[in-house]
């Protein structure tokens, strides 16, 4: 009886060390990285169990900024809808009014070329980096908002006066 309990030890044992041996073999690329692993699991170091916090911590943390990064992908693509939109209009202004839209394009390149010609290009540069950098902040406070609509009532006045001065 006994040398059967010896003998299906003895297998069990080999079966062990030989899974031990594949396991080993399969993972020998990763012997170093395993081998910090166990010494930070171990706490081999006072600072450990706040490094292990930190990662967990992390990455529980990722769940926010993924829904951020969603969001910051979403107001891109209505940027890049809306740049797009007003490029279509554009192009249907230049089909369907040709002179509106030839007008309308030599106003806004002289007013382009005085700014230049006023502006020296270095500040001129600077201050369309500074816009493009503070535009997300002022969007996100209602700023451009507000400035956009004041500029609107100030048109439709204008429009309104002309369409009084022709009656």
């Amino acid at each position: 009886m006994w040398n059967t309990s010896d003998e299906l030890l003895n297998k069990l044992m080999a079966a062990q060390a030989s899974e031990t041996a594949s396991l080993e073999e399969q993972l020998q690329g990763w012997g170093e990285v395993i081998l910090i692993t166990d010494k930070v699991l171990r706490w081999e170091r006072a600072w450990f169990p706040l490094a292990l916090m930190s990662v967990v911590s992390f990455s529980f943390l990722t769940t926010e900024q993924q829904q951020r990064f969603h969001e910051i992908c979403s107001n891109l693509v209505k940027s890049r809808r809306r740049i797009v939109g007003w490029w279509k209009r554009l192009f249907t202004l230049k089909e369907e009014k040709p002179k509106m839209y030839f007008m309308t394009m030599l106003f806004a390149l002289a007013v382009i070329a005085w700014i230049g010609q006023q502006v020296h290009n270095l500040f001129l540069t600077y201050l369309i980096v500074s816009f493009l950098l503070l535009f997300p902040g002022l969007n996100q406070h209602g700023i451009i908002t507000k400035y956009i609509g004041m500029a609107k009532r100030e048109i439709n006045k204008l429009l309104k006066h002309k369409e009084k001065k022709n009656e």
